[in-house]
């Protein structure tokens, strides 16, 4: 299973997230794919006041601030 985060340099809540993502990680196995949004002008335009942003199977899972409780609910059930 292979989860996107939508992240940019110096966002301190992607930092976050990116941390509480890897802890649910520990939990639910999957793999974390980061993707920059600045490389990519459409991802730039879609996510750029959404971020950071978990994605799943084309579907935004959680954005902005995440938590460990609805990441960790929403992953399980696509285990």
């Amino acid at each position: 299973m292979i989860v996107q985060f939508y992240s940019r340099p110096n966002c301190e809540l992607c930092v976050e997230g990116l941390q509480i993502l890897k802890l649910v990680q520990e939990d639910i196995p999957f793999q974390i794919e980061q993707i920059n949004i600045e490389e990519n002008d459409a991802l730039h335009e879609k996510f750029m006041v959404m971020i950071p942003v978990v994605e799943f199977n084309g579907d935004v899972i959680q954005f902005g601030r995440l938590d460990y409780p609805t990441l960790t609910l929403a992953l399980s059930d696509k285990n």
